[in-house]
């Protein structure tokens, strides 16, 4: 694509060609006001305040730059007195069809209209028939939901092939691109549709916020790029769109690309597959899913995180800050009906957001536990420092969590009903959160994993060690070794050094120069 040269505003400037007036003085820094172009459309010059003026082999006009190509030596004035004088009629113009939109209000104030001359429309009317919703609905939903329909001062948007109640006639996706796109704010997507958008949740943040179809995973993700969830971007469900992959300029963005499954020779594996979060719900007097404010310990990690949907703020589901707060250990871990072992990290993390509820609100906490079990260094001691602060510890297990008032004092709140082994009793706490530390637990594939690698499982449903003292990484395949929650629950610490010896392990093996294996002998 070639460039030509023009002149906008007394500069001369140099752009490709096949782009419009409008384009090119963005491309130059002068801005031109406009009400219905959208970079992601087909320029249309429904509201024509992008008028300018031009002059071209010698004669002048007024043309709408949004649809007005450039020209070799075009001369373009955005500012003249005819354009000025020509904004400022469209401006009167609008602010009669929509004279309470604050938009509008303060474009034609800028053109020094306070008042229409003309008769005012509706007082409530915001609709200024730029075409936006439309045509992004067409264009790039490929829906045509919502459309024009009538003539002169009848002319209106309407959904004309949408007027039902039933949802499986019903062609609108609820995405939204027309509440996005309007300028005027005059489109509500409940007069569009019966049905109700579905947020894309945030698997990292655990469904605490929402998430783009384009998205980076979590921070520091290896590789750090974006990835295109193709069950929710549009262009896989309709053969549209496609807006993000014209506008990213490193052209990066491949809709072709396919997953590819790669083959690679190795002397050695490491397996760090992770772990799962043990479901609450399945304890159903917890009250998990079924009131707003149980939440899990992973979820209150996503909460009070700088990067997380509050920006570390501890709130409600109102947004309101709570002034007590009861922290509910072993869900899930140190049961029989669920799981029989310890999970390890509770009691510590629990410590750990029991601080920073003080520290961030003051509010009064309360831990429900079984045993406090602060088993490694510096443990013990920011247990008691957390004792110090003021936190409430009370050794028992939860029968119930309910919103049910006996009282007073418990309108309005979340009642935890306990048993106080020390106390010899029953109590019931009111507070307004109820945090639910749970268990870890095998992934859902580990029996999937552990049949691709031949390996054991313990009965709690882990990858089995070799020997869980004097080998702890290895396993009874030479050559495959575990590192992390894979093999069992255990904390950072000493997460970080399976992951050592493991590597130390692998090294010890890549670098001999022969490798001695156990003779295979078959009997008979």
């Amino acid at each position: 694509m070639g460039e030509i040269t023009l002149e906008i505003d007394g500069t001369e400037v140099k752009v490709e060609e096949e782009i419009t007036i409008l384009e090119a003085a963005k491309n130059v820094g002068i801005d031109i006001p406009t009400l219905c172009y959208h970079p992601a459309l087909s320029p249309f010059g429904a509201c024509r305040l992008c008028s300018v003026e031009i002059t071209s082999r010698g004669r002048s006009k007024i043309v709408t730059s949004c649809n007005y190509p450039v020209e070799e030596g075009l001369v373009v004035n955005t500012k003249s007195p005819a354009v000025i004088e020509t904004r400022k009629l469209i401006s009167e113009f609008l602010l009669a069809r929509c004279p309470n939109v604050k938009l509008i209000q303060d474009l034609a104030r800028e053109y020094g209209v306070e008042k229409p001359r003309f008769k005012s429309g509706r007082e409530d009317e915001k609709c200024i028939l730029c075409g936006l919703c439309a045509r992004i609905c067409e264009e790039r939903m490929a829906k045509s939901v919502i459309n024009f329909v009538g003539r002169g001062v009848d002319r209106r948007v309407e959904t004309p092939f949408q007027q039902t109640y039933d949802v499986d006639l019903d062609v609108c996706m609820a995405c939204g691109a027309c509440v996005t796109v309007c300028p005027t704010g005059a489109i509500k997507l409940e007069d569009i549709t019966s049905k109700k958008p579905i947020p894309i949740l945030s698997e990292f943040d655990m469904g605490l916020k929402s998430r783009a179809p384009v998205y980076i995973p979590f921070p520091q993700a290896v590789p750090n790029v974006p990835v295109i969830d193709r069950e929710k971007c549009i262009h896989f469900t309709t053969g549209k769109c496609k807006i993000c992959q014209e506008f990213c300029k490193p052209k990066a963005i491949d809709f072709e690309q396919e997953d590819e499954i790669i083959e690679v020779e190795v002397g050695a594996i490491v397996i760090a597959t992770g772990y799962d979060i043990f479901d609450p719900s399945l304890i159903s007097q917890y009250g998990y899913r079924r009131f707003d404010n149980v939440i899990t310990s992973f979820e209150f990690e996503r909460l009070v995180s700088s990067t997380g949907p509050t920006e570390g703020n501890i709130v409600l589901k109102d947004g309101s800050t709570p002034q007590s707060v009861a922290i509910i250990h072993c869900v899930g871990s140190r049961d029989e009906k669920y799981h029989e072992y310890c999970s390890r990290v509770c009691c510590m993390h629990s410590l750990k957001h029991a601080h920073q509820i003080k520290a961030k609100t003051g509010a009064e906490v309360y831990q429900m536990y079984i045993d406090m079990r602060c088993f490694g260094k510096g443990y013990e001691e920011f247990y008691k420092r957390v004792s110090d602060e003021g936190v409430n510890f009370i050794r028992g297990k939860v029968a119930k969590v309910t919103d049910i008032a006996l009282s007073e004092e418990e309108k309005g709140k979340l009642i935890v009903i306990c048993e106080d082994t020390l106390l010899g009793s029953m109590i019931r706490v009111p507070v307004d959160m109820v945090i639910l530390s749970v268990a870890m637990e095998s992934r859902a594939d580990a029996d999937e994993v552990a049949r691709l690698f031949s390996l054991e499982r313990s009965a709690d449903g882990f990858l089995l060690e070799r020997h869980h003292k004097i080998d702890p990484v290895g396993t009874m395949v030479d050559g495959i070794y575990v590192a992390g929650c894979c093999q069992g629950p255990k904390d950072i610490p000493d997460t970080v050094s399976q992951a050592i010896g493991a590597a130390a392990k692998v090294l010890a093996l890549i670098t001999r120069d022969k490798m001695e294996v156990e003779a295979a002998v078959v009997d008979g």
